[in-house]
């Protein structure tokens, strides 16, 4: 089956879905309480999987869905009605114009080619600045020094900062702690109210450094289906 492809988009396949989703959900929210520090936003993060499982995401009580391909979220927002979609990959200036009517946010503005791309697409769109916080070669996000500009340059191209994003460090989620504190003290400095850190395996120390909004596959959803 295509990813985009509905699947079985019946009510009794997206009930099912919602009710395994819904108990994930019950543990993935005892997770978020031991640890938060204020209100966080769960992103159900649906990449790779059909649009069935994002219909079910949303009945289940998931709003804000992430997706981190142009092409797959493009596919997949026609058949799904109520998401918020964030897109949360690595984003091709060229791919803009294929999502700018779907996206609600753009997470992963990291350049001022993409920057200038969503201005043009999707004028007064919320935005985020992702930050490389690992220093992986072929991860997006930009350099810790760039972010003050980065936000400035947003301002002025007309879009709402409403916040920073960054991943994790592979391996042991405590490598990813001093990252992780520099990206939420970074956002208080720079008075944005969002910080977006925190996946499935490493939403505990992202939370107990300040993450404002985690994002959330396999734990919410499950293991994608092979591709």
């Amino acid at each position: 089956m295509n990813r985009s492809d509905p699947g079985d988009m019946d009510s009794t396949r997206v009930a099912e879905l919602a009710e395994q989703i819904a108990q994930r959900a019950e543990v993935l929210r005892r997770r978020i309480d031991a640890v938060a520090r204020g209100p966080v936003e769960v992103v159900a993060v649906t990449k790779g999987h059909p649009a069935v499982v994002a219909a079910a995401a949303i009945e289940a009580g998931f709003e804000a869905l992430g997706e981190n391909y142009a092409q797959e979220l493009r596919d997949k927002a026609p058949l799904v009605s109520g998401a918020e979609w964030h897109f949360i990959g690595r984003l091709q200036s060229n791919k803009v114009r294929l999502i700018a009517e779907s996206v609600s946010v753009w997470q992963s503005l990291d350049r001022d080619s993409a920057i200038d791309a969503v201005a043009k697409r999707a004028p007064g769109a919320k935005v985020m600045i992702q930050v490389d916080l690992a220093g992986l070669e072929g991860r997006g996000g930009c350099g810790r020094a760039e972010v003050p500009r980065l936000v400035e340059r947003s301002v002025e191209a007309g879009l709402s900062v409403v916040g920073l994003m960054g991943v994790g460090t592979p391996g042991d989620p405590e490598d990813s702690r001093p990252g992780f504190r520099w990206l939420a003290r970074e956002a208080a400095a720079l008075d944005l109210p969002e910080v977006s850190m925190g996946m499935s395996a490493d939403l505990e120390v992202a939370l107990s450094e300040g993450s404002t909004m985690v994002r959330v596959g396999s734990a919410l959803v499950g293991p994608r289906p092979p591709r």
